[in-house]
Order: structure tokens, then sequence, then C-alpha cells
């Protein structure tokens, strides 16, 4: 097993705030540490369900931008494809979205090639404001909206800001538009197969604005490892086990961690 790339529960438990932080332009979209294993996949994917993966509500401008923007850093792509976001989004395991301000200043999603949304669906969001993309989150609005709204009208081009959101699921699928059959299957499995089960889902998040069009690109790489590997020794665990427990209350419920806390719980036992 490999050594995940990132292991964003050592920086303590999630939590509301943004959390980006700016990083290196070149560190955007390079080195990709999830092509080999996700993208042969994820192409696949984007031809056999384009109508689950694929939106794009015209902006042609805006889209272009963000393909060139990206096929500048991986190089060009293969031509094969209908839209340009979605031959940028084969040549990277990254997800790609496109945000626009609308008449009244909102953000708004107008475009994406999204093939591992976690737990949300594509067709459900499109067209959305940011209230919309955030609205089930507890206690989010105004408060959350509002600060990411003002980061977005701040950003300027130049700038990429990184973030990591994680969390624990069942099995190692990235097409997750719906929780509820993992959510099933943990609950269907016994203790002692807690770590053949659980995999540790890290979302590597990233905004940047375009010169040209003025759109945000957000992109958002979606990292899988068995749990097993993102806790090798004592002091990951006790760091991973700090970070489960201390999560907000309404928080774990969002996120559905109880229903994996019986087998998280088992595993940490198990690897102790």
């Amino acid at each position: 097993m490999r050594t995940p790339p990132y292991l964003p529960y050592l920086a303590g438990p999630p939590g509301l705030a943004p959390g980006l932080k700016p990083i290196d332009p070149d560190r955007w979209l390079l080195p990709d540490s999830e092509a080999e294993a996700w993208l042969p996949e994820k192409t696949v994917l984007m031809r056999t369900h384009r109508a689950q993966v694929f939106a794009d509500s015209g902006v042609p401008d805006a889209v272009a931008e963000a393909a060139t923007a990206v096929l500048d850093v991986t190089g060009p792509g293969s031509c094969t494809w209908d839209s340009p976001l979605e031959d940028a989004a084969s040549r990277v395991s990254d997800d790609l979205c496109i945000l626009l301000p609308d008449a009244r200043g909102e953000w708004v999603l107008r475009a994406a090639s999204l093939v591992a949304p976690t737990f949300w669906s594509l067709a459900e969001k499109i067209g959305q404001p940011l209230a919309g993309l955030h609205g089930t989150v507890p206690d989010a609005n105004p408060d959350l909206v509002s600060r990411i709204a003002r980061m977005f009208d701040a950003l300027r081009p130049g700038t990429v800001l990184e973030r990591f959101n994680w969390t624990v699921q069942a099995s190692r699928a990235r097409f997750t538009p719906r929780s509820a059959p993992l959510k099933a299957m943990a609950r269907a499995t016994p203790d002692e197969a807690a770590l053949d089960l659980l995999y540790f889902r890290v979302e590597r998040q990233t905004i940047s604005k375009l010169p040209g069009t003025g759109a945000v690109l957000f992109t958002i790489r979606v990292c899988m490892d068995p749990l097993s590997a993102a806790l090798p020794d004592a002091h990951h665990r006790k760091a991973f086990a700090a970070a489960w427990d201390g999560i907000d209350p309404a928080l774990r419920a969002y996120k559905g961690w109880l229903a994996y806390d019986r087998l998280v719980r088992a595993a940490l036992a198990q690897l102790a």
C-alpha cells in the first residue's frame, strides 16, 4: 500500500471554515497523485455516464479559458470530446467546476465535469448559487456562503488557493453521487471486517480566477486509500481518533459519520 498523499486529519477535526491557503501555482495540478489509479476509470465514466457527470449552462468563453488553463499545464488533450472542458478533464484526475457571478453578483455553478462527487448530484446543483451548493451544511448560511463569496470576489488571477476535506467511506469507489448504498454496506459489515471495508477519502480542492472571463475554476481531486494505509503508526492513529471524536456533532451528522462510527472504532482497535 502507498502512503496517502494527504493526511489532513493531522491538522485536527474538519470544520466549517473554508481554510483556504495560497500555494505555489506550479503545484496547482501537478504532480497528479491519482492519475494512474483513477484516470482510466474516470474517462470511461465520462463517456458512459455523461448526463450525470457533465453539465454546461452555456458559458463557452469561460469553458474555453478553463480548458486552456488546464491543458497549458498537462499538454494537449485528445480532441475526441464534445466539450473543451471534458477534453481538459480527461487529462487530470481532478474534477473541474466553473463558477461565474450572475446579474446580482452571486456566484453560480455554470459548467462542470464532475466524476467523483462526494455524495451529491451535479444535475441537482448546476445553475445553483453558493447558497444552493452549501445550503444543507449546518449553520452555513449566511456566514459561510458570504465568506466564500467575498473570497471569490477578492481573488486575483495568478493566485491558487488550496484546502482539504476528508471522510471515511465503505469501498474504494470514487463515483459516489449517493451515500445511502455505502452506509447500508457499512451497517451490514461485522466489526472484524472493518479494515477490509473502510477507505480514507480526501478531497484536495483548489480555487483560482481566470484572467479573461473572471470565472472561478474550482478543482476537486479525490484521493482514495485503505484506512489502514492512512494510519501507519500509533502517532497517526492517535491524531485520527482525536479528529474523529473532536468534530462538531452537527457536522458529524451532516458528514454521515454516525453510520461509520462502529466500524472506525473497530478498525482502530484492530490496529492498536
